[in-house]
């Protein structure tokens, strides 16, 4: 190795735990928005497993830093953040036949949440309950979706937007062949 890539592999450790911090999120909170588990990331920040390229991919990803960015102490803060297409946090393994794109930044897990929601045919979004007081508005794009809220159940049109209490079983339906929505979720 060059001593180049020594020092990279030296600080890459403090710096991913640094930018987590920065962000104001839990190992739990990187590792759901991630899609790499807790554990490695504990191990990683603690210089006891060195990421894949992939995995490394998903964590800056996840708290929004570039790799140069990360590494470079005089880089300048951006003035406006971007997300292009195909850079968001993707969770595929929720729902059935659901892919959620997660479009808020991970500081704000867990108060103010923003999703994309993609459903192929037959598509089924089931929640738990949320927190007390939690709430979801759901604005379909594309598509027919029905919205189930405890014991009421309300079809949707593009267009159309739904506001229900989250903390009570939810779910979401992609009534058509395929549709798209934009969930926001805020926590009580």
């Amino acid at each position: 190795m060059t001593e180049q890539t020594d020092t990279i592999l030296t600080q890459l450790p403090g710096k991913l735990k640094e930018a987590r911090r920065a962000q104001g999120l839990s190992l739990d909170a990187v590792a759901k928005l991630s899609g790499v588990s807790r554990s490695m990331v504990s191990q990683i920040e603690r210089g006891e497993s060195s990421p894949t390229i992939a995995t490394l991919l998903n964590l800056t990803r996840a708290l929004q830093v570039d790799f140069a960015g990360l590494l470079d102490d005089n880089a300048p803060e951006p003035r406006i953040e971007v997300l292009r297409s195909g850079q968001h946090p993707v969770i595929d393994k929720l729902g059935t036949a659901c892919r959620i794109l997660i479009l808020s930044p991970p500081e704000e897990v867990g108060t103010h949440e923003v999703y994309q929601l993609e459903f192929r045919a037959g598509g089924r979004l089931d929640s738990a309950p949320h927190q007390r007081g939690a709430r979801e508005q759901l604005t379909v794009l594309d598509g027919q979706i029905s919205v189930t809220a405890g014991t009421d159940t309300i079809a949707l049109c593009p267009g159309d937007t739904a506001r229900y209490a989250a903390d009570q079983p939810h779910a979401i339906v992609a009534d058509s062949d395929s549709a798209r929505a934009f969930l926001i979720v805020r926590d009580g």
